[in-house]
């Protein structure tokens, strides 16, 4: 699992300096020089608190296996989507439309940056 999705899923339970240094050194791809000026952290400093952060993430999914669960589940809602789309070719009128109501409620619980436009594909 790559690190920038388990930082979004345990982020949030990290002390707000760990989060700030993960975000310049993940999101922004600022250097451990970078992130050392920006935060008064020496950069030996900015870089053991990058893998000890690392560490307590790794941990946590290790143990709660939260990000391989939301990719899991992804996954199949977006294999569901799939298959009601294909239904939708050989449906009729109402059906189609029965169809689309449902992909769209499903299209609304997947995560923000997954989620298309059903109707371009009607």
């Amino acid at each position: 699992m790559k690190f920038p999705i388990l930082l979004d899923t345990y982020g949030v339970l990290l002390t707000d300096r760990k989060r700030e240094i993960l975000d310049y050194y993940y999101n922004e791809d600022y250097s451990l020089t970078e992130i050392s000026e920006l935060t008064g952290i020496s950069r030996q400093g900015v870089r053991d608190s990058i893998k000890k952060s690392e560490e307590e993430i790794y941990a946590l999914e290790s143990k709660l296996k939260i990000a391989e669960k939301n990719n899991v589940s992804s996954e199949i809602l977006s294999s569901v989507i799939a298959d009601l789309e294909e239904m939708k070719k050989t449906a009729d009128r109402q059906v189609n439309d029965q169809l689309n109501i449902i992909i769209h409620k499903l299209e609304s619980i997947k995560p923000q940056g997954e989620r298309t436009d059903s109707s371009d594909q009607e």
